[in-house]
Order: C-alpha cells, then structure tokens, then sequence
C-alpha cells in the first residue's frame, strides 16, 4: 500500500484534484526523494510523519490544516413580529443581560430598527442577526422580503411569543422555499406556564399543548418537518433553551464539514 493510499484511508475522504492533493504529493515527495528540501506550500509537521511512515500523524495534521484555513462564519438571522421577544433572546443565547455592555438593545422602536450583526462570545464566527419585526410601518409585510433583504442569511431562527401568525407562516414559507433551514422558537414560555397553572394546567401539560399546537400549525401550512422549541430568555436553563444550544452547535459542525468537503472537491 502506497503511502499516498494510506494516509487518503485515514483522511477518510478522497481529493484527487484539490488543494489537499498537492500538500499530500509534495509531503509524499520530499519525504521520498528529497528529505531536505523544504517548500512553502508544505503544511506544518506532515513531511516529519510521513518520513517516519505515521500516516495517521500526517493525516491529523492535515485536517487540522483544513480546519484553520476553512473558518466557518454563519450568518443567523433572527426575525419575527415586532415585540415578540428577538433582541431579549439574543442577549439570552449570548449569556448576557439586556442591560450589559454589548446587549442588543430592547427599550427603543422597533418600527426604526435596521439589521444588527451580534457576535456570540463563545462562536466569534456565529452573527447572531436581530432584523426588523415584520408587520412594522417602515417594514409591512408584504414588503419585508426585500426590504430587509431576507435571502443573504444562512440560517434563521423565527421568534414568536404567541399563537402562530400569518407572518410567522410567511416567513416559514420564504424560508423553505429558499431550500434553507430555520427553527421555530416560541419565546416567553414562562408567560404561559404561569398562565396555565391559573388554569390548573401542569407545566407538562402546557408545554405539551403549545408544542402540538406550534407544530401542527407549521405542517397544515405546508412546512416540512418543522423544528420546534419552547423558551424563556429570561429563564434559559429551562424548556428547550439547552437542547436549542445544542441542536445549534451541531448545525454549526455540519455547516463546517460541509465548507471542508467542499475544499477537498
């Protein structure tokens, strides 16, 4: 087995007509018939492994080459009807207060608001968007798509503090339509677990109710396998708002993967 084979085998993926290739010929070569010769284009400690046959060391110092060079940004737009909580959870998913430095601000008219980029400190390549609520006077429905613009965003996530509307389902149509992914957030969870216990409904039972009721909705609509989360920004340990986290961490991975597949051909 050649050693150009081998170490493709532990790569786990074949760059026949890529960048990779070339680092892995000119790795391959030095190692085998120049030792001392030296190249710009050689990445960082591949040519060391490979003289002493450690394809797997070589291997891993190329995907971490990739990783470096392949610097994912995703841009997240947050959108939804004015006053359904964007701004708050965005400071929410940030770990911060709405009254820290930074915070993206919550106590001025959204009618005025243009989109704000916010950058997650635990992600610096994750721009959180906070858009113009939809339905507003300098934004109307009907216009929203262009004016904000709507398709330059990688990722959305739909905020919605009440009962499925007719722009929450607009949105959620454009969205699909443009093949992308978003999530359905259904903010101010507390308001309604308080609310139900009035009622003598459990929390369970609410949760459960408003889940069927957000999900059933999305699917009468004609949307696909909608993702569905119930949160508090006020209360982000709660609900969903973990499993939000994480499920958004994973997009990111796949988002990532993606643009390294991508760079290998």
């Amino acid at each position: 087995v050649s050693l150009v084979t081998e170490l493709k085998r532990n790569l786990g993926f074949i760059c026949l007509h890529s960048k990779i290739s070339l680092y892995v010929f000119l790795s391959v070569r030095m190692s085998m018939e120049d030792p001392d010769d030296s190249c710009p284009e050689q990445i960082p400690g591949v040519k060391e492994a490979l003289k002493n046959n450690d394809t797997a060391g070589a291997a891993k110092r190329i995907k971490e080459y990739l990783e470096k060079q392949t610097n994912v940004s995703l841009n997240i737009a947050i959108t939804g009807e004015s006053g359904a909580g964007k701004s708050t959870f965005i400071n929410a998913f940030r770990g911060i207060g709405d009254e820290d430095d930074g915070a993206a601000p919550t106590d001025f008219a959204e009618s005025s608001k243009d989109p704000i980029p916010y950058f997650h400190p635990d992600y610096p390549n994750v721009s959180l968007w906070d858009l113009p609520g939809i339905g507003t006077p300098k934004y109307p429905a009907d216009k929203y798509l262009r004016s904000v613009p709507f398709k330059k965003y990688d990722f959305y996530i739909i905020i919605s503090a009440d009962h499925l509307t007719e722009n929450d389902v607009k949105l959620a149509k454009e969205i699909q339509r443009m093949m992308k992914k978003f999530y359905f957030v259904h903010s101010k969870t507390d308001n309604d677990i308080n609310v139900g216990k009035k009622k003598d409904f459990t929390a369970e039972g609410t949760l459960s109710k408003i889940r069927k009721n957000c999900v059933e909705g999305l699917q009468k609509q004609g949307i696909e396998s909608p993702q569905v989360f119930l949160v508090s920004s006020f209360e982000p340990r709660l609900y969903d708002f973990p499993l939000l986290r994480k499920t958004l961490e994973r997009e990111l991975d796949v988002q990532r993967d993606n643009l390294i597949s991508d760079f290998c051909g």
